[in-house]
C-alpha cells in the first residue's frame, strides 16, 4: 500500500521560505518516480518540480530558481525547498508518485498516488 504524507505548509509573507516534506511508504524515493504539484481552486494541477532516476531535479523549469527538490533515501522522503515566495505561489501542494523510474518530467495524469496536500499561503 502506497502512502504519501506531506507536511511543512503554512502562511508566510512575500519573500519568505518554506520547506515541504513528503514521507513515502510503499514507494522508494530513490527508485520510483516522484514529484511535487500544486493546485489553485478552479485551475488544473500544475507540476512544480521533481527528481528523475538519476537525481536530477527540474523545479527550475517550472518556477525558476526559487524552488528546489531533493530527497533522502534513508528517510524515504521527498522535499521541496521554496524560497522568495510570492502571493502567486499560494496553492495546495501535493506530493505524487508512480512506481518505476522516470527519466523526464511527467504531467499529473502520469502519477498513480497522491498525498492529501499541504496548504501554502503567501501574503503580500
Amino acid at each position: 500500500q502506497v502512502q504519501l504524507v506531506e507536511s511543512g505548509g503554512g502562511s508566510v509573507q512575500t519573500g519568505g521560505s518554506l520547506k515541504l516534506s513528503c514521507v513515502a511508504s510503499g514507494v522508494n524515493v530513490a527508485r520510483d518516480c516522484m514529484a511535487w504539484f500544486r493546485q489553485i481552486p478552479g485551475k488544473e494541477r500544475e507540476r512544480v518540480g521533481g527528481l528523475d532516476y538519476y537525481g536530477t531535479e527540474d523545479a527550475a523549469l517550472f518556477v525558476g530558481g526559487r524552488f528546489f527538490c531533493s530527497r533522502s533515501s534513508t528517510k524515504n522522503t521527498l522535499y521541496l525547498q521554496m524560497n522568495n515566495l510570492k502571493p502567486s505561489d499560494t496553492a495546495m501542494y501535493y506530493c505524487a508518485a508512480r512506481q518505476g523510474p522516470c527519466f523526464t518530467a511527467l504531467g499529473p495524469n502520469s502519477y498513480s498516488y497522491w498525498g492529501q496536500g499541504t496548504q501554502v499561503t503567501v501574503s503580500p
